[in-house]
């Protein structure tokens, strides 16, 4: 195999594995929304709940290392 060859290998499996990631974390995003009591996009947005701002971003770093992890 040449190297342009590995290369567009390498680059397909990588937006491959993005997709994956993507959606994996959009299901889960949603499925933590469900699970908790009332409406986080309504928290968030209309009310501007900082620290349901705080928890989100928290759970979306530990399901992006998660998935990462899953991933490699």
């Amino acid at each position: 195999m040449d190297i342009m060859t590995k290369l567009g290998t390498n680059v397909v499996n990588a937006v491959v594995f993005a997709a994956i990631g993507v959606v994996l974390f959009i299901v889960a995003f949603m499925i933590f929304d469900k699970l908790t009591p009332g409406s986080l996009w309504k928290e968030l947005l209309e009310d501007q709940n900082v620290a349901i701002a705080n928890l989100m971003a928290g759970v979306a770093i530990a399901l992006a290392i998660i998935i990462a992890a899953a991933i490699i």
